[in-house]
């Protein structure tokens, strides 16, 4: 997998993205993002600020995202607490800190790895 090269976040010291700029980066796009040389997930940014997420295991959540304080909220369909992160713009695409915290998860946009996202319909009682 290309994530294996990727370097860690800590690479980045670029400001945060507004809303709008990160709007204008990801509107109509697939991410992939990595977290330590690893896969970690994939969202697909959609109109009006909708989303759709996955963590690579065909279950996909659709949410919506919002600017709060500075920062990239986004709100699931099975989750009511929102995930709150800073993106800036790194060398190699965007890069993420959960809720602006510097010991806090961080994740990088992952090159091409070759995957689709994959979206399984919803689990079929017998």
């Amino acid at each position: 997998m290309l994530l294996a090269g990727l370097p860690a976040l800590a690479q980045t010291a670029a400001p945060p993205l507004s809303a709008e700029a990160f709007d204008a980066y990801t509107r109509g796009k697939t991410l992939f993002y990595g977290r330590g040389g690893a896969a970690y997930g994939v969202e697909r940014y959609l109109d009006n600020r909708r989303v759709i997420w996955s963590f690579l295991d065909g279950d996909c959540k659709k949410g919506v995202w919002y600017e709060d304080a500075g920062q990239i909220c986004f709100l699931y369909e099975d989750r009511l607490d929102p995930q709150c992160w800073t993106f800036s713009q790194g060398p190699n695409g965007l890069v993420a800190r959960f809720e602006d915290d510097p010991d806090a998860t961080e994740l990088y946009e992952a090159e091409d790895i070759g995957e689709e996202m994959l979206c399984y319909g919803p689990d079929v009682g017998v």
